[in-house]
């Protein structure tokens, strides 16, 4: 054993394969004991290779879904099979709000880094391990393709390491702030936490990191946030979409923006015009002689005329009065102008006189 302990130790160093140097080792290993359970059984077999030696090594638990994620993201509301939908609080449009939501545009008002509550409600419990995942995207087609991100001023002033997302969650620390890798697209995600004792819907607290007008921002384009329930494999069992403008005064612009939508509305409908009925084809009245005596009938005959709108009711009554004074004019006239009878004028009498 003392030779062959010489030998082994004696051996070259090379670079060259496994079989290669076993093939090398001297024929007195041959002494060696090759009963089962000893190092001789390490001999190389043709069969083994090296994908047996060296299996790969288990996915982490806690390993992201393999799954790609879409190019453009869906936004239209599924609740699935749990019935996962999302509801705000109601805050009004006073100018002291921090947050508020519009139902009749499906929009939230809020102010830059101000907590934003958002209720969610299930019909049945999630799997174990779901997650709720937040993520901005550009409301319009030609924007769509784009990523939201911060703009350069406000992500200077930010520390912290997750700076360039601009939807974050508040009052956790079991928040994770991803980017995609293939579309660069950035979300937060958040375990699912089932409702406390006694209430019916968990609370998601929400900040957006950007006013809606920052330059190199969102530089005034409308975005919107999606809320998706995902399994712990990252399939999506229910998705929410709502969108969203930051702004300095929430309420009053909430306000601004419902009473156009509701302008809009009121002008586009038709307005029915009432149709005139058709007069009837009669033939023309015969005319007939009007003496002297049935015109002044007509003359005495009231009639009654409605008349819309004051000023035109106080012309109308000026001319009617003074058509009125007109006619007793000419009536005082007729009485006092002519000479009474049986009187004499006076160049009658001088003519007399002179004879």
């Amino acid at each position: 054993m003392d030779v062959v302990e010489d030998e082994v130790l004696s051996l070259p160093l090379r670079q060259d394969s496994f079989q290669a140097f076993w093939e090398s080792v001297p024929a007195t290993l041959d002494c060696l004991d090759p009963s089962p359970g000893s190092w001789f059984d390490l001999m190389p077999d043709s069969s083994i290779t090296v994908e047996d030696l060296f299996p790969d090594p288990p996915a982490p638990l806690d390993a992201p879904p393999t799954h790609a994620a879409p190019t453009v993201p869906t936004t239209s509301d599924y609740a699935g099979e749990y019935g996962f939908h999302i509801r705000f609080q109601n805050s009004g449009t006073a100018k002291s709000v921090t947050s508020t939501y519009s139902v009749s545009l499906n929009k939230l008002f809020c102010q830059l880094a101000k907590t934003c509550p958002v209720e969610v409600l299930v019909d049945g419990a999630p799997p174990p391990g779901a997650i709720l995942r937040a993520t901005a995207v550009y409301k319009k087609t030609e924007h769509v393709a784009d990523v939201v991100r911060r703009c350069p001023h406000h992500l200077k002033e930010d520390a912290v390491e997750h700076r360039s997302h601009l939807i974050r969650v508040e009052g956790s620390q079991r928040a994770q702030y991803m980017e995609d890798p293939n579309t660069k697209r950035q979300s937060v995600t958040l375990p699912y936490e089932a409702p406390q004792l006694g209430s019916g819907h968990t609370t998601l607290l929400l900040n957006f990191m950007c006013n809606s007008s920052c330059m190199g921002g969102m530089n005034r384009r409308a975005i919107l946030t999606i809320l998706t329930l995902e399994s712990s494999e990252g399939h999506v069992l229910g998705r929410r979409c709502f969108e969203v403008r930051v702004c300095a005064c929430p309420g009053r612009d909430r306000k601004t923006e419902e009473g156009n939508v509701e302008k809009k509305t009121e002008g586009s409908k038709p307005t029915k015009k009432r149709k005139s009925p058709p007069t009837p084809a009669t033939a023309a009245p015969p005319k007939r002689v009007v003496s002297a005596s049935s015109a002044e009938e007509e003359d005495k005959e009231v009639f009654v005329l409605q008349v819309v709108g004051r000023k035109r009711y106080e012309v109308l009554k000026q001319i009617n009065d003074a058509l009125a004074l007109q006619e007793r004019m000419k009536v005082k006239q007729e009485v006092q102008g002519g000479p009474s009878r049986g009187k004499r004028r006076l160049g009658d009498r001088t003519d007399e006189g002179t004879d």
